[in-house]
């Protein structure tokens, strides 16, 4: 049986799921193995549709990991979509040229940098999420539909809302810590079809017992 190749575009038939890491050109975009984007109407056009205001010399990065799901519509919004906020006006006069522009500072040169975003892995964001610039989404969380990210999420932490809070936790603090040791995703190929079953069990005490053993 044959295991999934991370480096095709379609990963099945329906063609409207894409790994996205196959698509992406930007240098600032940094995806990891099997990480998906679902869209039926341009599941490759992620970089143009989905990942907004995009200026890789502004410094910032978008940096998601692998196995994450991203459902159709999620917006990440990049650094350079931000205004000046440090002084009396937000308003970009030095973009519009002439005499405006030869007055005002440049203007990527006067936006707050919030820093990079980093998506974590096994992440699962619903439908037409927003996520906002520096954001952090720790591993294993999952994102609410129409939820509008604006903070750090825990790992394995279930968040929703405009702006997102975090509602839940997945598990216990005790299943967190062995997870986030265990690190499946970064497993090999062979060896995590192995694990698929733990991975996919509801018995999670079962669960806890065996990864304590593989540790």
């Amino acid at each position: 049986m044959m295991i999934p190749d991370p480096n095709v575009i379609f990963p099945n038939e329906y063609h409207t799921s894409c790994f996205i890491k196959n698509v992406v050109t930007a240098p600032n975009i940094l995806i990891g193995d099997y990480t998906y984007y679902d869209d039926p109407d341009d599941p490759t056009g992620f970089e143009q549709n989905n990942v907004l205001f995009n200026y890789p010399e502004f410094g910032d990065r978008l940096i998601i990991g692998k196995f994450c799901a991203i459902a159709s519509k999620t917006q990440f919004i990049m650094g350079p979509a931000n205004h000046r906020i440090s002084s009396v006006t937000t308003y970009p006069f030095n973009v519009f040229g002439g005499a405006w522009e030869a007055n005002t500072p440049p203007h990527l040169s006067q936006l707050p940098h919030k820093g990079d975003t980093v998506i974590g892995n096994d992440v699962w964001i619903g439908r037409e999420c927003v996520i906002m610039p520096g954001v952090h989404i720790g591993d294993g969380a999952i994102i609410a539909a129409r939820s509008v990210v604006v903070k750090d999420i825990p790992a394995y932490t279930v968040a929703g809302g405009n702006p997102a809070k975090p509602l839940k936790k997945r598990f216990d603090d005790e299943l967190i810590e062995l997870l986030l040791q265990f690190r499946w995703w970064d497993l090999a190929p062979e060896r995590l079809v192995e694990v698929l079953p733990l991975l996919c069990d509801p018995d999670l005490e079962k669960v806890k017992n065996k990864i304590r053993n593989l540790l």
